[in-house]
């Protein structure tokens, strides 16, 4: 989790929402991203997404199910599809998302028929990924009320 959380603080620096992802099999990193959405003027350019797709090609497979994917937010719809999809054998994310969280807290995919159901953890390193959030949209909220 602290390599994604390395990854949401590089997207921060970037303007983009501070969310980071790695995947680990076996210990091995596999891939790491951040959000990319701004930067490419891409609304599917989110971590996890980004992160999958390079796991995918790192392995040669579409199929991740011995793998641990990393986030420092509870994925959206887009990305828990992209990780039930891919066969993501475990999901552990950082905080809860009451807004879009599709693990869990809006709602959660793994209660459908579908192929994958990863194992979802939260919570780890979660007041650091919390803070850095918070602060990403305080900052925010100060710069567009301080614009003309």
């Amino acid at each position: 989790m602290s390599l994604a959380l390395e990854e949401a603080r590089m997207a921060a620096d970037e303007g983009e929402i501070p969310v980071g992802a790695v995947i680990v099999r076996d210990g091995i990193l596999l891939a790491r991203a951040h959000n990319l959405c701004e930067t490419g003027r891409d609304a599917t350019a989110h971590a996890e997404r980004l992160a999958i797709a390079q796991a995918c090609g790192a392995v040669g497979s579409w199929r991740l199910s011995d793998c641990t994917l990393y986030v420092t937010l509870e994925p959206c719809p887009m990305c828990a599809g992209a990780s039930v999809n891919s066969r993501i054998g475990r999901v552990v994310y950082a905080a809860r998302d009451p807004r879009t969280g599709a693990f869990g807290s809006l709602l959660d995919l793994r209660q459908y028929p579908l192929e994958g159901r990863p194992l979802c953890e939260n919570g780890l390193m979660e007041e650091e990924a919390l803070l850095l959030l918070r602060s990403f949209f305080a900052k925010k909220r100060k710069k567009e009320k301080n614009e003309p």
